[in-house]
């Protein structure tokens, strides 16, 4: 699917003023990455007269979710900040980046009802989802038409309407996939000759990047590792990412009673040019998550930037990623078979990963830049922005 938009740069906002109250890091997550590109976009900023106010109340991954009166001093200063900033700066429109469920839900509940109070126009870009999942109780059903009564939503993928189809109706819905910036195109002979690396001549490297969440689908992977072993299959698998719920003493326990040392290592948490190097030292990636939050990862962008074919499952917009049979596999959840035999196809057809991977790199060119993502955007912000027409004025 191709994402357009129209010319907007042949228009000049003129004192248009949008609040963006979104996440940024620290912890580095993909909604508070994106929070980043917003932030530093030149497109944003030279387009409307920006405030940002950071509505992460976390240090570290492990902290989210978690209570402590250092994260309450923080959430009033928070509330605060709203205040001031509706006051003072007067916004003609509210960006926000809430949580769809949860204790998350909650703690973004004042702002949004702050924001409806001062009567200012809000638009909310979800980075997670659920909403359909949960049995709402009557009062908090109730909350959720309130919240999204007159207010717009951004998507991620058309395939995640469905989780809020109850209480959003499709006119006040728009589509922005995130984009991600371009990165280091090295060859792969270069970058292992510079990272020393010197696999066994045919071996495959899959790579697996995330935290180590059990949802992530890590221990799947593992064992479709140790079907493709028994199969006499000649790959590694590396592994990369902080801890979460398993710890690295428990994921290499893993590894070793599975008898995969020789086959699969842990790279530990990689960012910036370490990533990048993974990427591009990779012939495959592999993504079998079951994550029930799972909406857009960031991750399968990355891969496809680097042109690598993916083999992932039809969890949240991840469809709208990954096309079957052109630029990877979708296989079911929880199943090892399915992801070891699409892992040895690849494996075993280098001709095939050469044109996944090469399609995945156009998908990414055409959808998944960040200039594409920050044009998406702005149209969205000015075709809600009240008395928009009012308020534009064409330049050559």
């Amino acid at each position: 699917m191709q994402w357009g938009y129209p010319p907007v740069f042949f228009l000049k906002e003129v004192g248009s003023k949008v609040l963006f109250i979104l996440h940024l890091p620290p912890p580095v997550h993909g909604a508070a990455m994106v929070g980043q590109y917003i932030r530093d976009s030149s497109v944003i900023n030279s387009a409307f007269d920006c405030r940002y106010i950071n509505l992460g109340i976390s240090d570290h991954i492990d902290d989210i979710g978690r209570n402590s009166f250092k994260k309450v001093g923080r959430y009033i200063k928070l509330l605060c900040k709203v205040i001031t900033y509706l006051i003072s700066f007067r916004p003609h429109l509210v960006y926000l980046t809430p949580t769809m469920k949860g204790i998350g839900f909650y703690k973004d509940l004042p702002v949004i009802l702050l924001v409806k109070l001062f009567g200012v126009r809000l638009v909310c870009h979800f980075h997670n989802k659920g909403l359909s999942a949960r049995k709402q109780k009557l009062p908090e059903s109730l909350l959720y038409h309130v919240i999204f009564g007159n207010t717009e939503v951004i998507l991620l993928s058309r395939y995640l309407y469905p989780d809020i189809q109850k209480y959003v109706s499709m006119k006040c819905v728009h589509y922005c996939p995130n984009g991600i910036p371009e990165q280091d195109r090295r060859s792969k002979v270069q970058q292992s000759q510079m990272l020393n690396l010197q696999p066994s001549p045919g071996t495959v490297r899959i790579l697996f990047l995330s935290n180590l969440i059990e949802s992530k689908g890590l221990y799947i992977l593992l064992q479709a590792c140790k079907t493709l072993l028994e199969r006499d299959v000649k790959f590694h698998c590396t592994f990369a990412g902080g801890e979460g719920d398993i710890s690295e003493e428990e994921f290499l326990s893993k590894i070793n009673s599975l008898g995969l040392t020789n086959t699969v290592d842990y790279a530990g948490r990689k960012y910036g040019q370490e990533k990048d190097d993974l990427f591009l030292c990779a012939d495959i990636f592999a993504f079998p998550t079951f994550y029930h939050n799972e909406c857009f990862p960031l991750v399968l962008l990355e891969a496809l930037q680097h042109s690598l074919p993916v083999v992932s499952t039809c969890e949240g917009g991840i469809p709208g990623i990954v096309e079957e049979g052109r630029t990877g596999f979708l296989v079911p959840q929880h199943e090892i078979q399915p992801l070891a035999d699409r892992l040895e196809l690849l494996i075993n057809d280098p001709a095939l990963r050469k044109q996944m991977g090469a399609a995945g790199r156009v998908k990414y060119e055409r959808e998944f830049t960040l200039a594409a993502f920050e044009n998406r955007l702005k149209y969205i912000l000015m075709q809600i922005m009240p008395d928009y027409a009012a308020r534009r004025e064409y330049v050559r």
